[in-house]
Parts: C-alpha cells; sequence; structure tokens
C-alpha cells in the first residue's frame, strides 16, 4: 500500500561531496527501493548519539528510498561541522535539527544557506535532571548543595546547544558559581547517570526531550521557575540550500511528515532499544507496520 501525495518528478541528482574528514563517517543505504529509477543521491547528516536525528534519519532514508533516491548516511560527533557541511552542500539534510532555540547561534551564522523543510515534532525541550530519589526537585535547590555533586554538573558534547543552554543561560541566571559544567559525550554522561543511580549517589545531568533516557533511566526534570532551559521548540528537517528545488519530490514528503508524542517515542524505542544498532532498517520496518498512516506522506511499500 502507497499512502502519499506526491506528484512531483525530478531527474538524475549528483552525490553531494563530503569534505568533512576527521569528524565523520560515510554509510551508503540501499540504492532505489521500490522507487524505481534512481532519482540521484541525498545524503543525510547527523550525530548517532542524538537519538532523535538517528530514529529520524533511518526513517527518511527508508521513505527516500522507496521514492527512488540513493541516500548516504554521514554521522558526525559535533553540531558545528554538521552545520558548516549543510550550509555548504556537503550535507543535503539534517533530520532533527533544534534551530528555533537550541541551535540558533548556528542558525544565525549559517541560515542563510539552509532551507527549513518543515517541523515534525512540536514539543522538545532542553532540562536538568536528577535520579527521582533525590530531594532536589528545582534547579533554584542546587545552589548551596554544590558539595553534594562534587560541584559538578554533567552534560554532553561541548558543541551541543544544550551545553551553551546550561553554561552561557541557566548557571549565570541561578547563580551556580560553585558549579562546573562537564563536557565529553552524550555516551559518556549516560554512562555516570547509570553508575550514579546503581551506587545510590547524586548527580545532576544535562538531558532533553524526547529522549529515550528519560524512560530508560529513573530520572526526574527539575523544575526551571525561571525558563532558563528555554521554552518547548519544535524539532526540525533543515535541507542546503536550493533543496527543494532540486529535489521536490524528497521535499514534499519530508514537508508532510508530522509526529505526536506516542508516534516519535515508538520509533525512536525500535530503533534504538528494541532492534539497535545494524538493524534500524528493520526497526523503522516495524515502526511502518504500528503506524501506517503516521503522516501524510507515508510510503509503506
Amino acid at each position: 500500500m502507497k499512502n502519499r501525495h506526491i506528484t512531483a518528478i525530478v531527474g538524475l541528482g549528483a552525490a553531494a561531496s563530503l569534505v568533512l574528514a576527521g569528524c565523520s563517517s560515510t554509510e551508503g543505504g540501499d540504492a532505489g527501493g521500490s522507487g524505481g529509477d534512481d532519482k540521484g543521491t541525498i545524503t543525510l547528516g547527523f550525530l548517532p548519539s542524538w537519538t532523535d536525528g538517528l530514529s529520524t534519519a533511518y526513517l527518511l532514508e527508508d521513505q527516500l528510498e522507496k521514492l527512488g533516491y540513493t541516500v548516504e548516511m554521514e554521522t558526525l560527533t559535533e553540531a558545528g561541522p554538521l552545520y558548516t557541511g549543510l550550509a555548504q552542500g556537503d550535507i543535503d539534510i539534517y533530520p532533527s535539527a533544534w534551530p528555533e532555540l537550541t541551535h540558533a547561534d548556528y542558525m544565525e551564522t549559517y541560515g542563510d544557506d539552509i532551507e527549513d523543510l518543515g517541523a515534525y515534532y512540536d514539543n522538545a525541550k532542553l532540562t536538568l535532571a536528577v535520579p527521582s530519589y533525590s530531594d532536589i526537585d528545582s534547579i533554584e535547590d542546587l545552589a548551596g548543595n554544590a558539595d553534594r555533586f562534587d560541584g559538578k554538573i554533567i552534560g554532553i558534547e561541548p558543541g551541543a546547544g544544550l551545553t551553551a543552554q546550561t553554561q552561557d543561560v541557566m548557571m549565570p541566571e541561578y547563580g551556580l558559581d560553585g558549579y562546573e559544567l562537564v563536557t565529553s559525550s552524550t555516551a559518556a554522561m549516560l554512562t555516570e547517570l547509570s553508575n550514579a543511580i546503581d551506587a545510590q549517589e547524586d548527580i545532576v545531568v544535562t538531558l532533553w526531550r524526547p529522549f529515550w533516557a528519560n524512560d530508560a533511566y529513573d530520572v526526574k526534570d527539575l523544575e526551571d521557575p525561571l525558563g532558563a532551559m528555554g521554552e518547548p521548540e519544535a524539532l526540525h528537517f533543515l535541507g542546503t540550500s536550493g533543496f527543494a528545488e532540486k529535489y521536490p519530490e524528497a521535499a514534499e514528503l519530508i514537508a508532510g511528515i508530522t509526529l505526536d508524542d506516542e508516534q516519535y517515542g515508538a520509533l525512536e524505542d525500535l530503533v534504538v532499544n528494541e532492534y539497535g544498532e545494524g538493524k534500524e532498517a528493520e526497526a523503522v520496518d516495524a515502526w511502518l507496520e504500528q503506524y501506517p498512516d503516521a503522516f501524510d506522506t507515508v510510503i509503506t511499500d
């Protein structure tokens, strides 16, 4: 069954030339799919540890290949090179961007060379979190309690918008002078969180929603009475400038994708947890069986 409203046909496109040496790796998807003749190559760039982008990248790979595109997956480790590659045309799509608030600085720098292909989810937010057993319930309660946390807030990648929001806005607004934001990677943060929970120790980490770790770990969001972590925002598909003109059929499919909490949560859980690395395509197939009418332009075979 095909449930879609896509009419534009595009000619053969040229593959993007990727020059992000040292910070990325490339893996190619299956060419063609059920869409017939190859319509060109589309490169998706994302950070695997940011699993919103990981999940939606494999959803787009499935859908675009069914339209007849060849899809290449470009994995990176920092947001800066990803936005640079998108603006330069080395990457065609960033499949889960936070351009409204969290990545606003990147959009100010690169936005003239990026086009918005549509928002697929409208309630994303940045958080600070502690284990549920903690008696700390609000960010303002962290002040004066630095010793309990060894003076550390455990963060993620240095170039993440979450890192900048925490360090440049939240910590000054709440007067958390006794704390250091420790950055490394999402995986390292989750390891620290897991170890602390196993030992029933105090820890405070930077997190975000939607993110599978909020359900996988026994944590709670800290209240943010000053709103210093920012308001909820939408998650967008971003394309390099001229994408919709070059690939109108792909752009039409992407613009039709909107997911609610249940649909998004199921997609991420299947890709990240139930199937895991190397079986992402199977995870997307399972998700499409569960949600065959998830969005207006969905292709289910």
